[in-house]
């Protein structure tokens, strides 16, 4: 059995070490992957800088930018969204402006902007300093939230009238809450409400530019009642927009929201059997981050390979996913949750601000130092969570998740896979997986 690796780039940036590399707590060479070809073997094959156009699911195909097509047993999707500056107009004209323009965007697309944005939060000197969310789904969820940080640099630099007593911090975003999590939601806005932060909930940011006497302008459109209005700022900290990848949404492998219609706890397609995803793309209410895909990643790469051994999925995804809240430059706390957002054992068991918050903040800082290259090297070991061996699961029928939650088997097993138990008809790929007996790499 052979393995084909197709990828946009030969190497990612951290979104866990995007923050701290930005702002200097990180050393930037840790903002980057290694190569992708470095855990590639001579026996598989590896496409590059190559995207895949279109995915015929039903024939097992998939065809490639540079015109190639491949043929699969299986298909493991992690195309992330597509998150474009160009989707809200006149950004692309910020985006290469000196960062003393102070509009900083939050785009994991080049090392070069991680440089740019070094200085986000620290200068500004009056006026409205607008931060914004898109609309969910979107890349960065829970990990993008910097008002608070932000506000404890201007409440100091107000102190020594660096900045003017008029200056604000405002979070603007189309969606009705910060964070979906509705315990880490509460949290934050009672933060926002203690430091006087401006939380504008329901409006869209659809262009910003500049007037004819250099004036910046931030113009939104209320999603309920369509109301357009135009907001002057000083700084901009930006998250553009995202939209799920076009080859999901045109294959019809996507849901209601164009992201990949996998079983929560499988990651495998729940109409494909074939066919598994994991990371941003798939679709579900949940928290996207890279904890989240860390945390998928031994679920799907053991499911997967029992589906190629004719095998019960029996790994089970509980839905963790975990991001942290900047409360101040020296200061930070955490949310964590599972499946239906809910609270996991260690979440927020940090107070937002104290000695243990300083603490914490420093221990977050050097954790994600040390599980991004950890995670992202691309040496060949067993991957998450050991890497010197792989993960073992019980079968569903003992799975403490399902038992614990009451969840009964027919909403974990794929359609095809409770079919063939209750017809006791032999899996599709049962003589590809006699014929390796069992070995797979």
């Amino acid at each position: 059995m052979k393995i084909a690796i197709i990828s946009r780039d030969n190497e990612f940036l951290y979104p866990t070490t995007y923050f701290g590399v930005s702002q200097g707590h990180i050393d930037h060479k840790l903002a980057k992957s290694a190569v992708v070809s470095s855990q590639v073997d001579y026996w598989s094959k590896l496409e590059t800088h190559v995207t895949a156009e279109h995915i015929d699911a039903s024939h097992n195909k998939i065809k490639l930018s540079n015109g190639k097509t491949f043929t699969y047993k299986a298909l493991l999707l992690a195309t992330g969204f597509d998150h474009q500056i160009s989707a809200i107009k006149g950004l692309d004209k910020f985006s290469e402006a000196p960062e003393e323009e102070n509009v900083f965007i939050h785009s994991l697309d080049h090392l070069k902007r991680i440089s740019q944005n070094y200085y986000h939060g620290w200068r500004h000197k009056f006026g409205d300093f607008i931060c914004y969310s898109p609309k969910f789904p979107y890349k960065g969820e829970g990990t993008d939230f910097y008002a608070l940080y932000y506000e404890n640099f201007l409440r100091h630099d107000k102190l020594i009238n660096l900045s003017s007593q008029g200056a604000r911090i405002q979070f603007w975003t189309p969606n009705k809450e910060i964070y979906r999590f509705a315990y880490a939601n509460e949290v934050a806005l009672d933060e926002c409400h203690k430091r006087g932060i401006d939380v504008m909930f329901g409006w869209e940011m659809i262009e910003v530019k500049k007037t004819e006497i250099g004036e910046k302008i931030a113009v939104f459109r209320n999603v309920d009642n369509g109301e357009v209005i135009e907001r002057p700022f000083q700084t901009a900290c930006i998250n553009p927009p995202s939209k799920p990848q076009s080859v999901i949404t045109e294959s019809g492998l996507g849901d209601k929201d164009g992201l990949v219609d996998v079983n929560r706890y499988t990651l495998q397609h729940k109409k494909y059997e074939n066919v598994f995803a994991f990371g941003d793309c798939i679709g579900g209410d949940t928290t996207r981050t890279q904890h989240a895909a860390v945390a998928q990643n031994p679920i799907v790469k053991h499911n997967v390979l029992r589906f190629l051994q004719g095998k019960d999925c029996n790994a089970v995804y509980d839905g963790y996913t975990y991001f942290p809240l900047w409360t101040g430059n020296m200061s930070a706390t955490s949310f964590a949750h599972k499946h239906d957002f809910e609270p996991d054992t260690w979440n927020h068991y940090i107070p937002n601000v104290g000695v243990l918050s300083r603490y914490y903040r420093f221990w977050q800082q050097w954790q994600f130092a040390r599980q991004a290259p950890q995670y992202g090297s691309h040496e060949k070991d067993n991957g998450p969570p050991f890497g010197y061996f792989p993960a073992e699961y019980d079968e569903l029928e003992h799975n403490e998740y399902l038992r614990t939650h009451q969840i009964p088997l027919e909403h974990v097993r794929h359609p095809d896979a409770t079919r063939r138990l209750e017809s006791h008809e032999e899996h599709p790929l049962a003589h590809f997986a006699h014929a390796h007996d069992g070995h797979h790499h």
